[in-house]
C-alpha cells in the first residue's frame, strides 16, 4: 500500500473529528502462544489502516490543528542489543522519515507526554474494550488531568467511539485496497486449484492444507487470512471445522474454506468437490441447488439493493430446492415464513470482506438494512449441510456438506465477482480434477 494512502485516510478522519478533538489508537499487543514463544505478530487492523506501521508497542495520536504536527507516533526506540536478538526497529527517525509521522516519541515516554496532548481537547476519539490494559492507562491520564483542574488544567469532556467513524471509512474500499484484495484472491485461487488437482482418496485433510499453505507462501502471502477449513465427509457439516486431520475417503466430498492474506487484506473462498474427482448423483443434486442459490444471490449484489437482498434470494432458492428433493415438505411461502431451511442452512449468505476476513461495517443503519454502494466488498456463500442421522432424511443424503463462497465487489453498474477464475460448476470442477 502506498504511504500516501495512509495519509489520505488520516486527513479524512481528522476532518470528521474536528479541530478540538484528539484520537488515540494503540496497536495490538504481542500474544504468547506458549511459555516464551509468541504468535506471529500482526498489527491491529484499525491501527494499520491509518499508519501502515507494523511493529508492536506503538500508539497513534491524531491531534487536528496541533502546531508541532497533527500525526504523532509513539513507538520503540532503536536499540542495537534488542535489534540483534529480535530484528530491526524503525525508531523515532524512521517513524517520521518512512511513515511520515509529524512527530515521534519513545513508547516508554507516553505517560509523560500523552496527558499534555489530551489537555486542550474537548473530545477524545477512542475505542474502549479492545486493549483492556491500555484502557486503564487512558483512564489514568484523564484522572491525572482532573486532579489538576484547580490549577486551570482542562480535561476532555467527551469520549467518542473511534470505530464509529473509522469502520464506516473502512467499509468503502479504495482502488489500492481492491488491488490488494485482488492479489489475495489471485493467490487463493492458485491454492484452491492446487488442492483440487492434488486431492486423492486416503490422503489426510492436513496434507491438503499443506498444499494450500505452500501455494500461499510461494506467491507472497505470509499467512492465511484465517485458519483454513479442510473438511471431508461428515466434517463438512461442521461450519467452523479446523482439526483438518482425518483421512479422506473415495466417495466423500471435501469442503475447503481458505483464503490468503496479502498486504493485510483478506480473500475468503470456499469450494466443495468430490475426493475422487466425480460427484455422486445425490452430491450433484445438492450441489446444483447451492450453486443456483449463489447465482441468485450474486445477481442481487447491486448498488441500491439492501444488504439482505442476496440472503433472501439464496434462501428462496435453497428452500425450493429442498422441497424438490423431498427434504422439506409444504408450501414454499409457509416454509420461508417458518425458516424451515435453517435445519439445513443455518448461517447468513455473506459478510463484509477487507482487512479482516469478517470485516467491519454496520449491516443495518438504524433499523434498516444497509444499502449496497460501490466500493463495498462482500462474500456470497450459501450452503446446505446434512449430517448423518438427520431426522427424516434418507441415508443417501447423509454427510453431504456443501458451501460455495465467492468474493464480490459492488460496482457502479452492478458487481464484479473477484473470484470468477476459480471453477464453480460440476463440469468445471470434474474437468480440473481429471486434468
Amino acid at each position: 500500500m502506498n504511504i500516501n494512502e495512509f495519509a489520505k485516510r488520516r486527513r479524512r478522519l481528522m476532518r470528521m473529528m474536528g479541530q478540538d478533538s484528539i484520537a488515540v489508537l494503540p496497536t495490538a499487543s504481542v500474544r504468547i502462544r506458549n511459555r516464551d514463544v509468541e504468535y506471529p505478530y500482526r498489527p491491529d487492523s484499525d491501527f494499520y489502516y491509518l499508519t501502515g506501521f507494523n511493529e508492536p508497542e506503538a500508539v497513534m495520536v491524531l491531534a487536528p490543528g496541533r502546531e508541532h504536527g497533527e500525526y504523532i507516533l509513539f513507538c520503540r526506540e532503536n536499540d542495537p542489543e534488542q535489534e540483534t536478538w529480535h530484528g530491526r526497529r524503525v525508531g523515532q527517525e524512521g517513524a517520521c522519515e518512512i511513515f511520515e509521522a509529524d512527530d515521534s516519541f519513545p513508547i516508554s515516554d507516553i505517560d509523560d507526554i500523552l496527558p499534555g496532548l489530551l489537555e486542550d481537547r474537548e473530545r477524545v476519539f477512542y475505542t474502549i474494550g479492545c486493549e483492556p490494559e491500555f484502557d486503564q492507562k487512558v483512564t489514568g491520564w484523564i484522572n491525572q488531568l482532573r486532579k489538576k483542574s484547580h490549577a486551570g488544567v482542562h480535561t476532555p469532556a467527551e469520549f467518542v467511539a473511534l470505530d464509529h467513524l473509522l469502520h464506516d471509512m473502512r467499509l468503502y474500499k479504495s482502488r489500492s485496497e481492491v488491488s490488494a484484495i485482488r492479489k489475495a484472491v489471485k493467490i487463493s485461487i492458485k491454492a484452491h486449484k492446487r488442492a483440487m488437482q492434488k486431492c486423492r482418496p486416503e490422503m489426510t485433510e492436513d496434507q491438503i492444507e499443506a498444499e494450500l499453505l505452500y501455494e500461499f507462501m510461494r506467491n507472497g502471502a505470509k499467512s492465511p487470512a484465517y485458519p483454513p477449513i479442510v473438511a471431508a465427509g461428515e466434517n463438512g457439516c461442521i461450519l467452523h471445522y479446523t482439526e483438518n486431520s482425518d483421512v479422506m475417503k473415495s466417495k466423500e466430498l471435501l469442503l475447503i474454506d481458505a483464503g490468503a492474506e496479502y498486504d493485510s487484506y483478506a480473500a475468503d473462498i470456499t469450494r466443495t468437490f468430490p475426493v475422487n474427482g466425480k460427484f455422486t448423483r445425490a452430491q450433484k443434486d445438492v450441489y446444483e441447488i447451492v450453486l443456483a442459490a449463489q447465482e441468485a444471490a450474486i445477481e442481487k449484489v447491486q448498488p441500491g439493493n439492501h444488504w439482505n437482498d442476496p440472503h433472501e434470494a439464496a434462501v428462496r432458492v435453497i428452500t425450493q430446492g429442498l422441497i424438490d428433493l423431498g427434504l422439506l415438505k409444504g408450501r414454499l411461502s409457509t416454509l420461508l415464513k417458518k425458516h424451515a431451511y435453517k435445519k439445513f442452512y443455518m448461517h447468513r449468505t455473506g459478510h463484509w470482506l477487507g482487512m479482516d476476513v469478517h470485516d467491519v461495517g454496520d449491516y443495518k443503519v438504524g433499523d434498516e438494512w444497509r444499502i449496497l454502494e460501490p466500493g463495498m466488498v462482500m462474500t456470497v456463500e450459501p450452503g446446505i449441510y446434512i449430517p448423518a442421522h438427520t431426522d427424516k432424511v434418507a441415508r443417501k443424503w447423509w454427510d453431504i456438506g456443501i458451501r460455495i463462497e465467492d468474493d464480490v465487489l459492488v460496482t457502479r453498474d452492478g458487481n464484479e465477482v473477484l473470484t470468477e477464475a476459480l471453477p464453480r460448476s460440476v463440469a468445471e470442477i470434474e474437468e480440473l480434477m481429471a486434468g
